[in-house]
């Protein structure tokens, strides 16, 4: 399973932007937490803090061990994601109305987070094992309910932005696998007016297809004049927050977003906010600069990988980033709605960070075959 790889392929700027990345994050989780830790070192950053270190260790661990043997394992890897996330349905805990979580001692572990991995994983075997009846309708439907079995678990948990990211994930994976564009066309076809109609069904009174809840996040978004003022309240903090930060911040620890208890989960969902206030429009562009040359960064790699699977592995991973970085700051800035999805290496969350590590680690060592690669 282990080989000898060139320290020369070993991207050590990808491994740096990560890093940066984590102390950013602790940093701002420790300005979100000091409510319950004046001195800024809560439970919920010592936690951060050793996640991230053992995160480097598995990013290290899966630098060195070759990805075409996580592409033989695929089908235990696809079991295992399966009964991990009916494991949350029968013994999971909940917080928030949601059950999405597996106690582990003191930590708690989130499947769906490790899901999204798994799948790229999954996803990217089956399109290079077919790579050449990939234009095939059965091997298109396959992937498809490969998809939904995982994707369908984690909205009952209920989840639904996390299984958007799992189609969103079939999506880029099946488009980079060569498909034709007719089958883009086609898709396009279905899905834009079907999501014309969805949108005006969800204002429907009388629709079932979402929760009270989720249709109002939507609804805040696209006519905020017609919602209850109350459930503008956070996008309208966030972006107070962000806005009173100005250029260069008001500084570490005397921002007001958590003085106040103006944004709820300020350490996860909102965690872009307390960069904006306490860092202002510079602390932002650097988080958003370091996020965006990491993603630049993995599709060069994956530019100059050799075969199919490793490309396919490297699209899932950056189409996660990508989304969840953009959804992310997205929600803070009011441009989309609220949907609890972490900001990547940033947010508090091990079972997020640990997810994504295992991801760069993959990276890492697709980059080291890249010249080498057989198929």
């Amino acid at each position: 399973m282990f080989k000898q790889y060139d320290f020369k392929r070993f991207d050590f700027v990808l491994v740096l932007l990560v890093a940066l990345l984590g102390i950013i994050g602790i940093v701002a989780i420790g300005s979100a937490t000091r409510v319950y830790s004046p001195d800024g070192t809560s439970e919920i950053v010592n936690k951060q803090m050793i996640g991230l270190v053992f995160g480097f260790c598995i990013l290290l661990f899966f630098a060195f061990f070759d990805y075409h043997w996580l592409g033989r394992l695929a089908i235990p890897i696809y079991i295992f994601t399966i009964l991990l996330l009916a494991l949350v349905l029968v013994a999971g805990s909940s917080a928030n109305n949601a059950v999405r979580w597996i106690d582990i001692g003191p930590f708690r572990l989130q499947p769906s987070e490790f899901a999204k991995i798994f799948l790229v994983l999954v996803l990217a075997k089956y399109f290079d094992k077919f790579e050449s009846k990939i234009n095939q309708w059965y091997i298109v439907l396959g992937s498809i309910l490969i998809t939904a079995i995982p994707t369908l678990l984690i909205i009952r948990q209920p989840d639904l932005s996390t299984g958007m990211i799992m189609f969103l994930i079939l999506a880029f994976m099946i488009y980079v696998s060569g498909i034709s564009y007719l089958y883009i066309a086609g898709a396009g076809a279905v899905l834009i007016p079907s999501a014309l109609i969805g949108l005006w069904y969800i204002q429907k009174p009388e629709q079932t297809l979402l929760k009270d809840y989720q249709v109002n996040r939507i609804i805040s978004l696209i006519k905020p004049e017609s919602v209850d003022p109350s459930l503008l309240m956070q996008t309208n903090n966030s972006i107070q927050a962000i806005g009173s930060g100005r250029i260069f911040g008001k500084g570490l620890y005397l921002g007001k977003v958590n003085q106040y208890d103006y944004l709820p989960e300020p350490q996860t969902d909102f965690i872009f906010s307390i960069i904006g206030e306490e860092f202002g429009f510079f602390g932002c562009t650097i988080v958003i600069l370091l996020l965006f040359i990491l993603i630049l960064k993995c599709l060069w790699i994956a530019k100059d990988t050799t075969d199919l699977l490793g490309k396919l592995i490297i699209t899932g991973i950056v189409a996660i980033i990508t989304y969840q970085s953009f959804v992310n700051i997205g929600v803070t800035i009011g441009i989309v709605p609220n949907t609890g999805i972490p900001l990547p290496f940033i947010s508090a969350g091990l079972s997020s960070l640990m997810a994504n590590m295992i991801g760069m680690g993959i990276i890492l060592n697709i980059g080291m075959q890249r010249k080498s690669a057989q198929k």
